[in-house]
């Protein structure tokens, strides 16, 4: 293993060489959606959606929608996800593999992108839209106004993990928007696969692709080919940044003034933030304490982390040294732990509440469900002290209010009238 960070110096010209011209006229207008993967909003109405397979990017045009705020705060309460949206589809839930969501600013509305599998052929592309009320409606890939951008450079059809993972569908692990450009993460066919893409957007043929590499202080090596799972941009010590987590989690700042055609960067690592688990996703949020970011995880609790700590360890070198695997699993920037668990996916709804696409602890079904922010918890998922019929608050219970507000929330208003005076 490696003793620490180091620079890979005489590789340095294999990804320059690799990227260098790839990306040429980017553009192809009426290009057909072939498969539905990672999808961002823009903007209110536009919708951008991954297409592993056509190795291009799709923005798709969605009609203006005009909703009433209090409907767009609306909590969800869908608990059974994959049976509605197999109906709306005409198919099975078992046939239905989700690919990942996204919330549309100020119109109350998830969008999921799915792959269909009708047994014969390639799967079937799909989006769907989901209300707080439950109903589905899917959207017209085949002819909604969109315009697209080629990826080039994607992993090649025959490299595989797992023997049956197909490295290609890992070309766009995750899309950030910001003043006219798309910066997209995932994997290419170079010899630093880890890459970040930025376009122009809208899209108009030109682009960009810089591969990174990080120190994993949990692996203890330095790492040039897994790809960044999730990440968001955030102003740290007066430069845009990008922050991003990684699998098994280390968390790496990366100024997007550095993003250059054909060039190989370092990112810094500010933290790790435990072994064993993947990033599904990564917020901004406002906090009492001012800006934050939640980084939801797939095996751990999720992390709340400072935009202040954050940038404070940006000025600082980075690490440089292994963690004590497995007693001392974190270094760096601390989390505030967040209750979060079996998340499959994470989005913001509004101000008010997050939206989270995941799987229930007995049933295993697909739930979407709201969580108010700041609370970051469902009162239905437990069963405690203040649940039995004839529990009375006290009038100095601090958590009697919330209680109220949280049960309204998930769907018991006659529960939440236990909590009035």
């Amino acid at each position: 293993m490696s003793s620490g960070p180091r620079t890979l110096r005489w590789l340095r010209l294999l990804p320059c060489l690799a990227l260098a011209g790839w990306l040429g006229n980017a553009s192809a207008a009426d290009a057909p959606i072939r498969s539905a993967g990672t999808l961002l909003f823009t903007d209110a109405d536009t919708l951008v959606v991954a297409d592993w397979r056509g190795a291009a990017l799709h923005a798709l045009k969605l009609p203006p929608l005009s909703v009433a705020p209090a409907e767009a705060s609306r909590p969800f309460n869908q608990l059974q996800v994959a049976a509605k949206v197999a109906k709306a589809l005409g198919t099975s839930a078992e046939r239905l593999q989700f690919e990942d969501m996204a919330m549309r600013p100020g119109a109350g509305l998830a969008y999921l992108s799915l792959s269909v599998d009708h047994g014969r052929g390639l799967p079937e592309p799909a989006v769907v839209t989901l209300d707080a009320g439950g109903l589905v409606r899917r959207l017209d890939l085949v002819h909604a106004p969109h315009s697209s951008a080629l990826i080039a450079g994607r992993p090649t059809d025959d490299q595989r993990f797992w023997a049956d993972v197909p490295a290609a569908t890992y070309t766009v692990t995750d899309m950030v928007y910001q003043a006219g450009k798309l910066y997209v993460a995932g994997l290419s066919n170079a010899a630093f696969a880890s890459t970040l893409r930025v376009y122009d957007f809208p899209f108009n043929g030109t682009a960009s692709a810089t591969s990174v590499e990080m120190y994993h202080a949990v692996h203890n090596q330095v790492e040039t080919r897994a790809p960044i799972r999730r990440m968001a941009i955030a102003t740290l010590n007066g430069e845009p940044t990008l922050v991003a987590a990684y699998t098994c989690t280390p968390l790496v700042t990366i100024p997007l003034r550095d993003l250059k055609d054909g060039a190989h960067i370092v990112g810094r690592t500010v933290a790790e933030l435990g072994w064993g688990s993947a990033p599904v996703g990564l917020v901004s949020l406002e906090t009492q304490d001012g800006p934050a970011l939640l980084l939801a995880n797939s095996h751990k609790a999720a992390d709340l982390l400072p935009v202040s700590a954050i940038a404070a360890a940006s000025a600082q070198p980075g690490l440089a040294k292994p963690i004590n695997w497995p007693t001392e699993p974190y270094l760096g920037v601390k989390a505030i732990p967040i209750p979060l668990a079996g998340i499959v996916k994470l989005g913001v709804q509004d101000k008010t509440f997050l939206t989270v696409l995941r799987r229930h602890g007995s049933t295993g079904a697909l739930e979407l469900v709201s969580l108010r922010q700041g609370a970051f918890l469902r009162l239905s998922d437990f069963i405690n002290e203040y649940d039995f019929a004839d529990f009375r608050y006290q009038a100095s219970d601090g958590f009697r209010g919330l209680h109220g507000v949280l049960r309204s929330d998930e769907g018991y208003p006659e529960l939440a009238r236990r909590t009035l005076p």
